[in-house]
C-alpha cells in the first residue's frame, strides 16, 4: 500500500509547481467556504470591481488616463445603482405583495378545477387522489405563507444591514478600481516568485470566466428586456416580476428555463383561462427560449465555456449547494477552473507500469 502512495505522490506531486498551485486553490475554497458570510462585502466588491474592469480597459485602449476611466464607469454604475433602487425594486416589491395576495383566490381556483378531473376523466384520476393533491397544496400554501412572513421579519432586521453594505460596496469597489495595480502588488508580495504553473492556470482561467460572466449579465438583462416587452404586449399581470424570473433563470442552464415556466403558464392560466391569449403568451416565451439557447448564447460565449451538459449540471448543484445563489452562478467559471487544472496538472506518467513496478521493487530491495 505504502509503494502505491508513494508512486501516486511522485506521479502527481514531485513538482514544486505542482504543489504551490494545489496550495493556492485550496486556501482560495477555504476562504470562501468558511469566511464567506463574514467577506460577503468585500467578494461582492471583488466581483463588481472584476466586471466593470472590462468596460476601464476598453476606456483605457482609447487614450483615457485610468483614473478618468475608473471615475467614468464607477458614475454610470452608480447611476444604474440608484436608478434599480428608486425604480425597479419598488415596483418588484408591490408585484410580488400581489402575487402573494392573489395566491390563496388561485389555490382555490385550482381546487375546483381538480374537483371537476374525476367526473370528467375517471379512469385516469380518482377522488381520493385530488384530496391527496389538495391536502399537498394546501400544506405548501400554509408554508409559503410561513416563509413570506418569516423573509418580511428578517428583512426588516437585516434592513440595517443592507444599508450598510449599500455604503461600503461601492466605496471598496471605486477603490478597488483606482488601486488595483497597488493590491495586486502587495497580494503577490505574500506568493511565491516561482508560480509559473499557478500563472500559466490563471492566465487561461482569467479569459473565460472574464468573458462568461460579463457575457452572462449581458445575456440576463436581453432576456429581461425582451420577456417584459413581451409580457407588457400580452398585458400579463405581474411583467416585471416574471420577467425579471425569467432573466435571472438563465444563471441555471437547463433546469432554471423550466423552473420558470411554470409561474408563467400559471399566472397566465389565470389571468386568461384556456383561451388564444394564454397560448400567445406561452409560444411567445417558447420562441424567447428558443432565440436565447440557440443565438444569443453561442453568439455572446462561442467556445469560452466547452464542458459537457453533465459536468455543467453537476458543477450548478455541487457549488449552489455550498455557496448558495453566489454558487449557481460562478458554477461554469469553478468548473472551468476546475478543467484547466486537470488539463495543466503534470503527468509523470509516461513509464510502462511493469517498468515502474520493476523500479520501485528494485529500490524496495
Amino acid at each position: 500500500m505504502i509503494p502505491v502512495l508513494r508512486r501516486w505522490y511522485e506521479r502527481h506531486f514531485s513538482d514544486p509547481q505542482v504543489v504551490i498551485l494545489a496550495f493556492l486553490l485550496l486556501l482560495g475554497f477555504a476562504v470562501v467556504l468558511f469566511a464567506g458570510r463574514l467577506l460577503a462585502p468585500l467578494l461582492a466588491s471583488i466581483i463588481i470591481a472584476y466586471l466593470l474592469e472590462g468596460a476601464v480597459r476598453r476606456l483605457q485602449n482609447w487614450r483615457i488616463p485610468r483614473m478618468a476611466a475608473v471615475t467614468l464607469v464607477f458614475l454610470v454604475f452608480m447611476a444604474v445603482l440608484v436608478a434599480t433602487l428608486l425604480v425597479v425594486v419598488p415596483v418588484l416589491s408591490q408585484q410580488i405583495t400581489q402575487l402573494v395576495r392573489e395566491l390563496p383566490n388561485m389555490v382555490v381556483q385550482g381546487q375546483n378545477i381538480l374537483l371537476q378531473l374525476p367526473e370528467r376523466y375517471p379512469q385516469f384520476i380518482t377522488e381520493e387522489q385530488v384530496r391527496e393533491i389538495m391536502g399537498a397544496i394546501r400544506a405548501e400554501s400554509i408554508a409559503l405563507g410561513q416563509r413570506v412572513v418569516n423573509l418580511t421579519l428578517a428583512s426588516a432586521v437585516h434592513a440595517v444591514t443592507i444599508m450598510v453594505y449599500l455604503v461600503i460596496v461601492p466605496i471598496m469597489v471605486f477603490f478597488l478600481l483606482k488601486d488595483k495595480d497597488a493590491i495586486l502588488g502587495w497580494i503577490t508580495g505574500f506568493l511565491p516568485r516561482d508560480r509559473g504553473l499557478a500563472n500559466e492556470v490563471w492566465a487561461e482561467v482569467n479569459i473565460k470566466i472574464a468573458s462568461y460572466v460579463r457575457g452572462k449579465f449581458v445575456e440576463i438583462l436581453i432576456v429581461w428586456a425582451a420577456s417584459y416587452l413581451t409580457f407588457i404586449y400580452f398585458n400579463l399581470n405581474y411583467a416585471l416580476l416574471l420577467s425579471f424570473m425569467v432573466g435571472l433563470s438563465v444563471i441555471i442552464p437547463y433546469i432554471g428555463a423550466a423552473l420558470v415556466t411554470i409561474p408563467v403558464a400559471v399566472v397566465a392560466y389565470f389571468q386568461f383561462g384556456v383561451s388564444s391569449e394564454f397560448t400567445y403568451v406561452l409560444i411567445a416565451y417558447a420562441v424567447i427560449q428558443f432565440l436565447d439557447g440557440n443565438v444569443l448564447v453561442p453568439l455572446l460565449f462561442s467556445e469560452v465555456v466547452n464542458l459537457h451538459p453533465v459536468a455543467i449540471i453537476t458543477a450548478v448543484i455541487l457549488f449552489g449547494g455550498l455557496w448558495g445563489l453566489w454558487g449557481v452562478f460562478f458554477a461554469i467559471p469553478l468548473a472551468t477552473l476546475i478543467q484547466a487544472v486537470i488539463r495543466s496538472w503534470p503527468r509523470h506518467g509516461n513509464m510502462p507500469d511493469h517498468e515502474e513496478q520493476t523500479r520501485y521493487d528494485n529500490e524496495a530491495a
